[in-house]
């Protein structure tokens, strides 16, 4: 018979993390209130991130599918830190767009459409 083994739980290094953020079709208001792709060290790109409106202000949801009729989230932070890193980095993506777009629209021809979306690396 086998002997267990004193498992450890594996020493993840840890290192600065560089976060990309791409906001699409970013929006003062409704449900969803921006869509987004974030680039993690350049290694790593996750897509359908969104911006949604939540009761308590803006909040990020993670790309989900659903399973027995309930949502279950594809990816996500393994780690509250990074959770609260990743979301901080999304919603300030987000709100310099918003401001942008804003601030854009203000100083361009009546006649032109929007403004177009550039990444935000944080």
């Amino acid at each position: 018979m086998k002997e267990p083994t004193n498992r450890q739980p594996p020493n993840y290094e840890q290192f600065p993390m560089q976060i990309h953020v791409k906001i699409y079709r970013p929006s003062a208001k409704g449900p969803i209130l921006a869509d987004a792709s974030v680039n993690l060290n350049g290694c790593f790109a996750v897509w359908g991130v969104q911006v949604k409106e939540g009761k308590n202000g803006p909040f990020v949801s993670m790309p989900s599918r659903q399973v027995r009729g309930e949502y279950r989230d594809v990816c996500f932070p393994c780690t509250p830190e990074f959770k609260q890193t990743f979301d901080q980095a999304v919603l300030d993506a987000y709100r310099m767009e918003l401001d942008q777009g804003l601030s854009q629209h203000h100083n361009e021809a009546p006649e032109q459409d929007s403004p177009g979306m550039g990444g935000i690396s944080m």
